[in-house]
């Protein structure tokens, strides 16, 4: 049987691969809100990024942890500036709204001192969920790969 697929001129991104695996579900949803995370830095500058870091993010509204009163108040004139400058970076209006509240504005751990991780076994649910988001992939090593990777994500969780 003749292989129909095209030859691909170069590697692909794994960027554009998750993003035409996961087109069309909720993971796909959550993958464009996870940049957040990646361009918050740039978008609010150092001096901030050292005071201020995102924590959760629902429906649209951002919630940042701020280390301090006199922060707050600070970033409460900013937020319009910011929303505009995170939406440009992610190329779409995903930040309607940010909300600021009192916490640690930790850095992330640098990759000399890794997380400690504990792993736990998937429920069923788990591995059913693993199979129904990998289950349109046509190349058996990559649908292997992509529910490995969801598998690990999944039983892992990581610990201060």
């Amino acid at each position: 049987m003749a292989d129909k697929r095209e030859k691909m001129h170069r590697p692909a991104r794994v960027t554009d691969l998750l993003t035409s695996v996961f087109h069309g579900t909720p993971t796909e949803k959550r993958l464009k809100e996870g940049k957040i995370w990646l361009v918050w830095d740039s978008a609010v500058g150092k001096q901030i990024a050292g005071r201020a870091k995102p924590v959760s993010f629902r429906d649209g509204t951002l919630t940042v942890a701020v280390s301090s009163a006199p922060w707050m108040q600070q970033l409460t004139f900013l937020k319009k500036g910011i929303m505009e400058k995170l939406n440009a970076l992610l190329g779409e209006e995903k930040v309607r709204e940010i909300y600021l509240k009192a916490g640690r504005a930790e850095q992330v751990k640098s990759e000399a001192t890794p997380a400690r991780r504990k792993t736990r076994p998937l429920s069923a649910a788990e591995r059913q969920k693993i199979a129904e988001q990998t289950g349109s992939v046509v190349d058996p090593e990559l649908r292997g790969a992509l529910a490995e990777l969801l598998a690990r994500h999944m039983e892992t969780d990581s610990t201060d």
